[in-house]
């Protein structure tokens, strides 16, 4: 059984107000880690207007600060990031996927409509994060369920059971991350909600934002449907998303370890 951290690895002030981190997971197995999406990368932090670009990191608000890259906190667990064996990507946007390059030799999973939307030329994307060239697994759509929910089955070499979970609309590829974690569950929705509150009130003001960077605002609420409904019949089920600073605070009833949260 894997041992699981929680990392931040983002720091965002948006210029509109408020705040907004990036909840990252990274799974500590005896002989291989994995990292459930990456945050911002180090080449970020040190080279940002040559991999990102200025009018993003305005329009963002994006803060850089290398200690918060998922590469540096896996140093800082003592743990070596050349073990790194595969990224799971729940979607191709930047604040996900640019700790990519810190990990070279790593696989990347992800699902094969998530992977045509970024190279359809969509852009909201930017090309950076794969200039590597990394190994790419993409996974089609699948009979298999897990609950009510489709499930694709990870393609890693582990004693444990990682499924992709399609919550397609803020992209038309996006997906969560079903992990088995002993005799328990946890669903990391990433981008689902930006923020836990609007499981509950329908018409939360960040609701606009998030109709906003939507790819298709129909299939994203049709997504975050979903996850009102698992949440209200599974509470046993660990849920949560990438960018709410209190829910990851709270977070890790069953996880095995808890990171230190870097800010």
């Amino acid at each position: 059984m894997a041992k699981i951290h929680h990392l931040n690895c983002v720091d965002i002030q948006s210029p509109a107000g408020g705040g907004a981190i990036g909840h990252c997971l990274l799974l500590e197995t005896a002989s291989k880690l994995v990292l459930i999406d990456t945050g911002i990368g180090l080449l970020d932090t040190q080279q940002p207007e040559i991999r990102i670009g200025r009018s993003l990191i305005d329009r963002v608000g994006y803060r850089f600060n290398e200690a918060l890259t998922a590469v540096r906190q896996i140093e800082q667990l003592g743990l070596s990031p050349e073990i790194v064996t595969d990224c799971i990507i729940s979607h191709l946007d930047n604040d996900h996927i640019g700790g990519l390059a810190d990990f070279p030799e790593a696989v990347v999973h992800v699902s094969l409509e998530e992977y045509e939307n970024y190279q359809s030329g969509n852009p909201r994307y930017i090309t950076t994060p794969l200039l590597h060239h990394p190994q790419i697994i993409t996974y089609a759509p699948s009979a298999n369920k897990w609950l009510s929910f489709e499930a694709r089955k990870i393609q890693i070499d582990i004693d444990f059971d990682i499924y992709l979970i399609p919550l397609f609309g803020h992209t038309n590829g996006h997906c969560g991350v079903a992990i088995q974690d002993g005799d328990q569950w946890l669903l990391y929705v990433a981008d689902a909600y930006y923020l836990r509150a609007e499981l509950t009130e329908l018409h939360h003001p960040i609701n606009q934002l998030a109709k906003m960077n939507a790819d298709n605002d129909d299939l994203r609420m049709e997504s975050l449907d979903k996850v009102r409904k698992l949440v209200e019949e599974h509470p046993e089920i660990e849920v949560f998303g990438y960018h709410d600073r209190e829910e990851f605070d709270n977070c890790g009833r069953f996880a095995g370890e808890k990171a230190n949260n870097l800010r």
